[in-house]
């Protein structure tokens, strides 16, 4: 049973830092890429970073490109999204989701095959 379990979220100032971690279970890692999306109240849920099977390779949407770092490491079945400089506008709830890609380039229009149940994020003025 496939198992991504996000934590990390919370309440921060903005400006502050957070980190969310992904851990994952119930697949082998290294066959896919994986991702951060959000998605705030209203709105349609967004790809915010992206990081190929063995991260080579990394997505970011533009408004938190310089800002937002993803990594991994598929010996520890994790994912992580550092985010500094937080907004007002970064407040969304995070989701880590994992794209069968096998050793392939990242693409980040892939589908993503499963998905973790969220964490909230809160950025206060």
């Amino acid at each position: 049973q496939v198992q991504l379990v996000e934590s990390g979220g919370g309440l921060v100032q903005a400006g502050g830092s957070l980190r969310l971690s992904c851990a994952v279970s119930g697949l082998a890692l290294s066959n896919y890429a994986m991702g951060w999306f959000r998605q705030a109240p209203g709105k349609e849920r967004e790809l915010v970073g992206a990081i190929s099977w063995r991260g080579s390779s990394t997505y970011y949407l533009d408004s938190v490109k310089g800002r937002f770092t993803i990594s991994r490491d598929n010996a520890k079945n994790a994912v992580w999204l550092q985010m500094n400089s937080l907004k007002p506008e970064d407040t969304a709830v995070y989701f880590c989701a994992a794209s069968y890609t096998g050793p392939a380039n990242l693409n980040p229009r892939a589908p993503f095959d499963y998905w973790g149940q969220g964490t909230q994020v809160t950025v206060s003025s």
